[in-house]
């Protein structure tokens, strides 16, 4: 089996990948090697892209405090699955952009640019819902803690 390769040019920008996956067009043999790849995809999207780790730290942080607030299982299960619509969206848009740059190269063409900016949107609206859903669950009951210490 051979193994696949990365071109020079791109060698720089996937320094970070550790995993390359042999004949990665073909279906993987079993639910572990599945997995590892989805991990695979996970991890690169963590070490290479800001914003990720932005949404990850910001979901913890999100997930955490509505744990110190004890605030109801209903809630943190709304407040879970807002953070991870907003970090599956930033999975997607890297995709995107990955597959929009091994396209047209080095370049530039309208219809790379939309693709790239609307998947972009859709990261940003999750993003914004995400601080609105956050608001409406995790600041009362944080106001109410404040004026009791105060």
């Amino acid at each position: 089996m051979k193994s696949s390769t990365i071109a020079p040019t791109q060698e720089s920008s996937r320094a970070n990948q550790k995993i390359i996956r042999n004949l990665a067009w073909q279906v993987a043999p079993n639910l572990f090697l599945s997995f590892k790849y989805a991990w695979a995809g996970v991890g690169y999207a963590f070490s290479t892209q800001r914003n990720f780790r932005i949404h990850t730290f910001i979901g913890i942080f999100a997930v955490s405090l509505g744990a110190i607030l004890r605030i109801e299982a209903i809630e943190m299960a709304i407040i879970s699955m807002t953070c991870a619509i907003v970090m599956v969206l930033e999975l997607i848009n890297t995709a995107i952009e990955a597959v929009v740059d091994l396209t047209v190269k080095q370049s530039y063409h309208e219809l790379a640019k939309i693709a790239k900016d609307c998947a972009a949107g859709a990261v940003l609206i999750s993003a914004i819902a995400a601080v609105i859903v956050a608001a409406f669950i995790l600041l009362p009951p944080l106001f109410q803690r404040m004026m009791l210490i105060v």
